[in-house]
């Protein structure tokens, strides 16, 4: 037996899942792009087209394509991707054919290469050693002076072309290759007045989606909230000492921005920091990562359940003072955090039983820490991120802009909304820090000038006013001192109308969001009863609810079985498997047929089904056990379709995992409180729907003819 993980292991499923490359169209944005931004732009899509085998962020390949294919004559793109392709073929190291270039080098005496290169300091010889990734050399001798104008290369590591010589000697501990020549892939500066005098010709919806491409998304795949939370993670970037969370489903993309997007950002696995490497080493005194990188991200945080408390310690005071202490010394950084990690619950199921930081290691849900966080960015509000929602229009060399957004990080926009706002004075100082921090980096991306209409500034303010008190609510949940003090999350305008501010999990799943603690302050003409009646029906919503004719009583259900003949009509999972499936929190589905998408269909019907049926706050495990399509051609299209079930189901609180299993026969359908039902013929039990689009079975089941004759038994089991 598979599970499904393993076998799209076996596929390529970003390429299976990619439409054939064409031509795209170009839009007026795209021209509006390149009139304004000439030199400065890609399309976004040629990443792509030139990445090939080699496994380099999206950053490297951008910087070549900027030299080469900066253009919207389709002419010199084409031209451009080809010198690229050259480049990498020639240059670029594949790992596992280092030995072979290490073999041109000696052929040629001389060779360039592209490659991660990090660089040590040998106390013994008192020099500096370069370490080339790939290539699989180390010990080569690096000038002073090239380290000191990169001191990047002394943590984490750069990506860069090098020269390497080769020059045999008959001392072996003298090492063969001699770096002639290094220079970091990055451009050498920016201007940023034209960058200024640019955005001026764009709207802001324009500038937006300007922003969208040129970290390689299609903004016509986003709404506008869905802009602004892919925006948010560039916020790191762009703000310094800003702290961030993000948590959600798999597959969204929440470490892509910060892997691929700049070569001024560093992501590491949670598990690999330590405080040694993060802040500094006590046995040489060499400053760690947040020294030398504008971001430090932190993938899987959620999965790493072993932790150092005096990291923490040592992280907490930096959250919050931007300095940290070792020995008997203080330093001081500007870097940005970013915590990123998967949920495995629903929303409404994190509400019910804990909060929003349950993923968290519990080392890391001190609220002391959590209060450190400026924003928390709800990564299941992200759809899963599909071949579509990839950009094919024109974008900023991503090189380019990540030294825009570095050259902003010394301005400071957090004011800018109080000529039209003003935050409740219940707002703590920590509170308004988070607010205005990301108020500030949300203005410097949307806004770089600083001037922005009032109506476009409430926008923000409100998005990041939503961040923090998603933050605030949770710590509250785990703290219960800190709700002594209650405070509004509000703002008023020039006017002094106010404005409560809510997240959307609060508005979506009010039963479960609000407590007992979670009063209105007073002087409001609020009470604790009152926050508690607020979620209680009134008086006569109950003589409403008493009056209001009772529905059907539940069927009795009982063992037997239901004969169903070809023709029929009026037959739908709803009555058929529902009444025996309701309440049962695991279910075993086995079904040989589930490969072709109507018998896809038919699946998410049924789990549809029981997400309907069951509260938002449950979750249901649900197992499928099927066979692996045997001929080649369609399995692919049967992996990523069960994938994409699997990711439909998750989101709402059915828990599918798929087991292949090419020995089974039967078909049924096994409950963890009683019931087996035993499918005659599957759930694939209709005849195929017409060609008519509104045909009413293609979304009522009902509607539907059956296909051939079946039975079904019901059967009880001991739960």
């Amino acid at each position: 037996m598979t599970n499904l993980e393993d076998a799209l292991d076996e596929i390529d499923v970003l390429a299976a899942a990619e439409a054939a490359a064409a031509t795209p169209t170009k839009s007026a944005l795209d021209d509006k792009i390149n009139e304004h931004f000439a030199g400065a732009v890609v399309r976004k899509d040629l990443v792509k087209a030139v990445r090939g085998n080699a496994v380099v962020p999206s950053y490297v390949l951008e910087y070549l394509l900027g030299q080469y294919a900066a253009s919207d004559d389709e002419a010199t793109i084409q031209a451009g991707i080809d010198t690229v392709r050259q480049i990498l073929a020639t240059h670029y190291v594949n790992r596992n054919e280092h030995m072979l270039v290490k073999s041109e080098i000696r052929r040629k005496g001389r060779h360039r290469v592209i490659d991660k290169v990090t660089v040590t300091l040998n106390e013994k010889d008192d020099v500096h050693e370069a370490e080339f990734e790939n290539l699989q050399i180390k010990g080569v001798i690096i000038d002073d002076v090239t380290v000191k104008q990169n001191p990047k290369l002394l943590v984490g590591g750069v990506w860069c072309i090098c020269d390497i010589e080769y020059f045999h000697s008959d001392d072996p501990r003298v090492v063969p290759w001699i770096l002639d020549k290094l220079k970091p892939i990055q451009v050498a500066g920016v201007d940023i007045d034209h960058y200024y005098e640019a955005r001026r010709a764009f709207t802001t919806e324009e500038w937006v989606d300007l922003l969208m491409q040129s970290i390689g998304l299609n903004p016509e795949q986003y709404n506008e909230r869905g802009k602004l939370i892919a925006l948010t993670r560039l916020i790191p970037f762009v703000e310094r000492n800003y702290n961030v969370v993000e948590l959600g489903p798999k597959g969204t993309g929440k470490s892509h921005t910060f892997s691929e997007f700049s070569p001024n950002g560093i992501l590491i696995s949670g598990g690999e920091v330590t405080v040694a490497k993060l802040f500094v080493n006590n046995a040489s005194g060499r400053i760690g990562l947040v020294g030398y990188w504008d971001c430090v991200a932190f993938d899987e945080f959620a999965a790493n359940r072993r932790t150092d408390q005096n990291l923490v310690n040592v992280m907490k005071n930096y959250l919050a003072n931007k300095s940290f202490s070792r020995g008997t010394s203080i330093y001081g950084a500007e870097a940005s955090m970013a915590f990123i990690g998967n949920t495995t619950h629903t929303v409404p199921y994190m509400l019910k039983h804990s909060d929003l930081f349950d993923e968290l290691p519990d080392a890391y849900r001190d609220p002391a820490w959590l209060d450190r966080v400026h924003h928390y960015i709800p990564g299941w509000e992200v759809a899963p991120i599909r071949s579509e929602m990839f950009s094919t229009g024109y974008g900023f060399v991503v090189d380019y802009l990540a030294e825009i957004l570095r050259a902003k990080r010394s301005e400071d926009f957090s004011d800018k909304y109080k000529a039209y706002f003003t935050l409740d004075s219940s707002i703590s100082t920590r509170d308004q820090d988070g607010i205005r921090k990301t108020f500030s980096g949300l203005m410097k991306l949307v806004h770089p000038t600083g001037e922005a209409p009032e109506d476009e500034i409430r926008v923000l303010l409100e998005f990041a006013i939503e961040g923090r008190k998603r933050v605030k609510d949770s710590i509250l949940r785990i703290d219960a001192t800190m709700r002594d003090t209650p405070v509004r999350f509000r703002y008023a305008d020039k006017a002094g109308v106010w404005r409560d501010v809510a997240t959307l999990e609060e508005r979506q799943y009010p039963q479960l969001y609000r407590r007992a603690w979670d009063a209105t302050p007073e002087g409001d003409g609020g009470s604790r009863e009152a926050a508690l009646a607020a979620t209680q029906p009134s008086p006569a919503q109950s003589t409403a609810a008493q009056d209001a004719p009772a529905g059907p009583a539940p069927a009795v259900l009982a063992e037997g079985h239901r004969d169903f003949i070809a023709g029929q009509r009026g037959v739908s999972y709803e009555t058929l498997l529902l009444p025996y499936l309701r309440g049962a929190s695991k279910i075993t589905i086995t079904d040989p047929y589930i490969r072709m998408p109507h018998q896809g269909r038919n699946l998410a019907d049924l789990l549809s089904l029981l997400a309907a049926a069951k509260d938002d706050a449950d979750e249901i495990d649900v197992v499928l056990v099927t066979t692996e399509e045997p001929k080649a051609e369609f399995k692919q299209r049967q992996l990523l379709m069960l994938k994409d079930l699997k990711d439909a189901s998750d989101a709402v609180g059915v828990r599918l995992a798929v087991r292949l299993d090419d020995t089974i026969h039967d078909r049924r359908i096994e409950t963890n409180h009683g019931w087996r039902i035993d499918l005659g013929k599957g759930l694939d039990i209709w005849q195929r729907s017409s060609d008519n689009p509104f045909d009413f079975g293609r979304n009522r089941q009902e509607f539907r003819l059956i296909g051939s004759a079946f039975t079904v038994h019901y059967v009880t089991v001991p739960s």
